[in-house]
C-alpha cells in the first residue's frame, strides 16, 4: 500500500486489485472525511508480484498520472 496526497490536497490509499477475470488494478481509496469514491486505474503488468513491485515503485507524479487515468470503480451487485 502507498499513500499520497493529489494536487488537489485529498489523501489516497493505493492498493492493488484485482478484477473478476484477472486483470490487476491499482485501486485509489480516499482517506479521512472525503467522500468514499473508490478509483481504480488498469496496471501494466500481469502477475501479482509484480503489479505490487510496480506499485511499490511509483512516485507521487506516477501515482498522480495513474489517479488522472483512472476511473470511478462500480460497486459489484
Amino acid at each position: 500500500m502507498q499513500r499520497f496526497s493529489d494536487r488537489a490536497g485529498v489523501t489516497w490509499d493505493v492498493v492493488l486489485g484485482r478484477e473478476s477475470w484477472g486483470g490487476l488494478l491499482a485501486l485509489f481509496v480516499p482517506v479521512g472525511d472525503t467522500p468514499a469514491v473508490v478509483r481504480q486505474a488498469p496496471l501494466v503488468s500481469i502477475a501479482y508480484d509484480a503489479a505490487m513491485q510496480e506499485l511499490d515503485d511509483m512516485t507521487d507524479a506516477a501515482l498522480q498520472s495513474l489517479l488522472d487515468r483512472s476511473t470511478t470503480r462500480e460497486e459489484e451487485p
